[in-house]
């Protein structure tokens, strides 16, 4: 993964700006997260962004809605 320059209210790596949020997690699902995103050499919420977009990209190719 190349590194850019951030800068302030310009996406990186998207055509859209990320938004701050907040989740609730067990310290078991954090841990796990964090040793996944760690062995990609991505941040936890890289790996989140990626885990949701692929979801969303395999329930509309099967149909399913939640």
């Amino acid at each position: 993964m190349s590194t850019k320059k951030k800068m302030k209210n310009v996406p990186v790596l998207y055509d859209e700006l990320k938004t701050k949020r907040t989740v609730n997690l067990t310290d078991t699902a954090w841990g796990l997260l964090k040793d996944r995103a760690t062995q990609k050499g991505i941040s936890i919420s890289e790996h989140i962004e990626i885990w949701a977009k692929s979801e969303g990209i395999d329930n509309q190719r099967s149909g399913d809605r939640d």
